[in-house]
């Protein structure tokens, strides 16, 4: 799933702080200063893609991400990956592109996998 730039920087706010985080604390904790009214038209946005939810807190409500960012990203590299012409290709490419640290955790990540996830 792609993020926008204020998207992004919402959720960076938001994995952050998993306490949870009211929409006047997200605006004035960006770099960009949105305004508070933008901020929760992204949450919305954002609670529609299921990324946020969000719990009442007096008058106002708290945000929370709804996954971490380990989970977002493994996720938008096995939706890259999907949308791959030639997966085997892409995944070549993409171990050619990696640090050996990358490399080393990509090999022990399989290693540990159960042979039967292995599809």
């Amino acid at each position: 799933m792609r993020l926008g730039n204020l998207e992004r920087s919402i959720m960076e706010a938001l994995w952050g702080r998993p306490e949870g985080m009211l929409a006047q604390d997200l605006s004035e904790a960006l770099p960009s200063r949105p305004a508070v009214t933008t901020v929760l038209t992204v949450l919305v946005r954002l609670s529609r893609k299921g990324m946020v939810r969000r719990e009442r807190a007096g008058r106002a409500h708290l945000y929370y991400a709804t996954s971490d960012k380990d989970a977002f990203i493994a996720e938008t590299m096995r939706a890259a990956l999907e949308e791959a012409g030639d997966v085997g290709a892409a995944v070549s490419r993409f171990v050619g592109t990696v640090s050996p640290a990358v490399a080393e955790a990509l090999r022990a990540a399989l290693q540990d996998r159960p042979d039967e996830e292995i599809r």
